[in-house]
């Protein structure tokens, strides 16, 4: 039954990912004609319905009599502050530069974690892991290439964002056990989704939607952003999760394939061997966390 259960949460995540790199395909799309601040805005409006579903489902919310106040409110407030900046950054770069670029790079983000699991969580990081950590960067630096002449500013945007994504990330472990995630998810997400439209004011407003096709495809963007939290979040809870984390590097090779078909790009020299490097980081870093929780059972 477990087996069946990670199975299925497996397929889960991959579904997520898919629709991940379909709402990212819909940004590039929709770039020409809207700024990245707006699309952001656009997309938490969305996503709140997700988060609220979720929290809706939660059976421990419900037996702990439905709280929707958080005591560290404040710490949930900042992620959805560096949030905004991370969505707002990665969307800009997916304007900026080929789609497989943007989306590999930002898969850097396991290499930061590590990172700021240490000065924030206190964690003791081991020599193995911190190889692992300069092999990644080793690939990102490969892929930004930064003194060529190839060099482009906006490849650093990408490189923020995944900071910001793996920042959220250990910051959410700083959370009170008993606070469920969807509803620090959903604080989260309404602060992205005010400061989104602060951005978006502030960068020059939002851009009237004269075709009916553009709405659509806006509606789509939110549904595939939103449907894919909200099945991550089914999957995390369905099994552990080191037995997804090797999955998520799906991810690479799926925006390459994406960025060819829909926008005939084949940045080749830019992503290899890169984003092997990357790939090879992410996966020591996962063995390592196994074996040692493996040990910690024994």
């Amino acid at each position: 039954m477990k087996t069946d259960r990670t199975l299925a949460a497996i397929a889960l995540m991959l579904l997520a990912i898919c629709l991940f790199d379909a709402m990212g395909l819909i940004i590039k799309y929709l770039s020409p004609r809207f700024q990245a601040a707006e699309l952001s805005a656009y997309r938490n409006v969305f996503g709140l319905i997700p988060a609220m579903v979720v929290l809706y489902m939660s059976r421990d919310w419900h037996a702990r009599g439905r709280i929707v106040k958080v005591r560290q409110w404040k710490l949930a407030a900042l992620r959805g502050v560096i949030l905004t900046f991370s969505q707002f950054s990665f969307y800009l770069s997916l304007g900026l530069i080929s789609f497989a670029t943007a989306a590999t790079i930002t898969y850097s983000n396991a290499i930061f974690a590590v990172a700021f699991a240490v000065p924030i969580l206190g964690e003791r990081v081991g020599a193995l892991r911190w190889s692992a950590v300069m092999v990644g960067f080793a690939g990102v630096i490969w892929i930004v290439r930064p003194g060529a002449d190839a060099f482009t500013p906006a490849s650093l945007l990408p490189l923020g964002a995944a900071a910001g994504y793996a920042l959220i990330g250990v910051m959410a472990r700083l959370v009170d056990d008993d606070v469920p995630t969807p509803l620090i998810n959903l604080y989260s997400t309404g602060v992205a989704m005010i400061g989104g439209l602060v951005l978006a004011l502030m960068t020059g407003g939002f851009t009237p939607v004269t075709q009916t096709s553009d709405l659509w495809w806006i509606v789509a963007m939110g549904a595939f952003g939103g449907s894919a939290v909200l099945l991550l979040t089914m999957a995390f809870r369905m099994t552990e999760q080191s037995n997804l984390a090797p999955f998520n590097y799906f991810g690479i090779p799926l925006a390459f394939v994406l960025g060819w078909v829909f926008f005939d790009e084949q940045p080749w020299d830019e992503l290899f061997p890169g984003a092997l490097l990357i790939i090879a980081s992410g996966m020591i870093i996962i063995w390592r966390e196994r074996s040692v929780r493996r040990a910690a059972r024994a």
